[in-house]
């Protein structure tokens, strides 16, 4: 267990800077591009539903499933009191799940701890895995676990901490989107049922509120993320 715990904590020197600012702009490009994004999305979608999931954990709701769609569209099915800090909670943490994963997954990155971060990223998918009520929810798990053993098995460091750096801005960029998506889709009335609306409904406060909410907590952890991992990589301690 000590040589296990070992692995997992061991840290890595930090990478040149252009490796942080080049995975910065790839990510990006994958967000902002119309082609890559519908592509994409869907391991948005994970951290999305994985943070409603945690959300109705630690309030003690039932959780009774999530479901993932090709669409790129998800669901967490829990069961207890309609309303209530617990619902209110659990409705609040989807949209901003994706950008609080990329933010705690850029301290492991400058921390060096990017196997870590991998295994971290596993256990998660894992959890996930256990709670998938449809078939192609469960195989996009699988793809994903996948492909994330597969970098944390058998990259070499220098590529393990590029890919870790894609990820962390993909998590970071990619939370930032579907907010404004979110957004849009409530000018032309087309998400009446949005998390937005339904905490709306749950609370005294309009959906606009909570959309503000969603894009100001993204948006921090952009900035923050930014501040934590490019500052070291050009030698400027960020702690």
């Amino acid at each position: 267990m000590d040589e296990l715990w070992g692995h997992l904590t061991a840290t890595q020197d930090p990478p040149a800077a252009w490796v942080g600012l080049v995975a910065a702009l790839a990510a990006l490009l994958i967000v902002g591009l119309r082609i890559t994004w519908p592509l994409s999305r869907g391991l948005i979608t994970i951290a999305h539903e994985g943070g409603h999931a945690l959300a109705a954990l630690l309030t003690r709701r039932k959780l009774q499933g999530i479901r993932l769609h090709s669409d790129t569209s998800g669901v967490t099915l829990t069961r207890g009191r309609p309303n209530g800090p617990g619902m209110v909670l659990t409705a609040l943490a989807g949209y901003i799940a994706p950008s609080l994963l990329g933010l705690a997954a850029a301290w492991l990155v400058a921390d060096g701890r990017i196997t870590l971060l991998f295994w971290a990223i596993l256990l998660f998918l894992f959890c996930m895995l256990l709670l998938i009520r449809n078939l192609y929810g469960g195989l996009i798990l699988l793809v994903t676990g996948g492909a994330v053993f597969a970098l944390a098995t058998y990259l070499p460091d220098n590529g393990q901490q590029f890919a870790a750096h894609l990820a962390v801005w993909f998590l970071l960029f990619g939370g930032v989107r579907p907010i404004v998506e979110l957004q849009r889709k409530r000018r032309r009335r087309q998400a009446p049922d949005s998390d937005a609306d339904q905490l709306a409904r749950l609370t005294f406060l309009p959906g606009g509120f909570y959309v503000f909410f969603f894009l100001l907590v993204s948006t921090a952890s952009v900035a923050a993320g930014g501040w934590l991992m490019i500052l070291p990589a050009l030698g400027v301690p960020s702690r």
